[in-house]
């Protein structure tokens, strides 16, 4: 198994809702000790770990969940894209075949999965 510092996951699509999967997600990731970066809507902390607005440049990203859907990510295209993944995961609800095809073309690793259902099953 990679090391889990190797699995720095960007949360998009964050949501400070506690029932929504994005804020599950960021607390699962963070108790399983991954390193983790959100961007959504509202800026606030779930588990810790801070909501960004906007499209901030961070490096060392190995995942990008997304918890978008399909209509809302074109906008995010160019900036998945820039972050140069090893892996994206669209989650339920989210897939879109367009930025899957882009991704792909750039390398990237592409996974129609559930991130929570691969935490708990120790397969993330």
């Amino acid at each position: 198994m990679t090391p889990k510092i190797q699995k720095h996951t960007l949360v998009l699509g964050a949501s400070l809702n506690p029932s929504r999967f994005s804020n599950i997600c960021i607390n699962e990731l963070v108790d399983n000790d991954f390193p983790v970066t959100a961007v959504g809507l509202r800026e606030g902390e779930v588990a810790g770990v801070q909501i960004l607005k906007g499209m901030p440049q961070i490096e060392g990203i190995h995942t990008v969940t997304l918890y978008l859907g399909p209509q809302n990510q074109p906008q995010f295209y160019e900036y998945i894209l820039s972050l140069k993944p090893v892996r994206l995961i669209f989650n339920p609800g989210t897939g879109n075949e367009e930025l899957a095809s882009l991704a792909e073309k750039q390398g990237i690793k592409v996974e129609n999965k559930c991130t929570l259902l691969m935490i708990s099953g120790g397969y993330y």
